[in-house]
């Protein structure tokens, strides 16, 4: 659990005794590839930062194709957070994608932690806030920018998890078919 507490104090600093009530509120957890952290249409109720492993968070639209929301590893958080703050059914599964193992922290528990740490309401203020340009990003990028670009920019960004995830599922968080990626990686490779 110290991993953390020494990750949440990059951002904010903390008094050993709030490190200590922060600690008291977490639990590990470990998941098996393929196990679900959290699964569409149950309420979110606890968020989860990785420790060690790999997840995927997707959807399934009506015709049962799925599409890759994001990807999670070693020091990210993953859980859907629309549920989580809203207390309504999730729209996304939290799925491994390799034997994980995270820490984690009820909504319950958390929303306590805001009223006697108040700065780590500021934490999670700025990671959301991260998160939300990162997404605004991603949404030009699809709209602006050809498939070989934004596989390049993915490569570039995240060339850990584009060594851990098969190549269709970067495909479908790309938004095209793994047919038309592993054309793009021949003229790639070709270059």
């Amino acid at each position: 659990m110290e991993v953390l507490v020494d990750h949440i104090a990059k951002t904010i600093s903390l008094t050993e005794e709030e490190r200590s009530q922060l600690m008291s509120k977490l639990t590990n957890r470990r998941y098996l590839k393929g196990q679900y952290i959290g699964q569409e249409g149950d309420i979110t109720r606890i968020l989860s930062f990785i420790r060690k492993g790999t997840v995927r968070t997707f959807y399934l639209d009506a015709s049962g194709s799925e599409h890759i929301i994001s990807f999670g590893i070693e020091n990210w958080w993953v859980g859907d957070l629309g549920s989580l703050i809203e207390q309504k059914p999730a729209d996304y599964n939290v799925q491994c994608l390799e034997d994980t193992e995270v820490i984690q922290i009820s909504n319950e528990d958390l929303q306590s932690l805001y009223i006697t740490i108040p700065k780590l309401e500021r934490f999670f203020r700025i990671l959301i806030e991260r998160a939300y340009v990162s997404t605004q990003k991603r949404i030009v990028r699809k709209q602006s920018l050809p498939a070989k670009e934004r596989y390049i920019l993915f490569l570039e960004h995240y060339p850990e998890i584009a060594s851990r995830v098969p190549q269709y599922m970067i495909a479908s968080y790309l938004g095209i078919t793994k047919e038309f990626l592993s054309q793009i990686r021949s003229q790639i490779a070709r270059t």
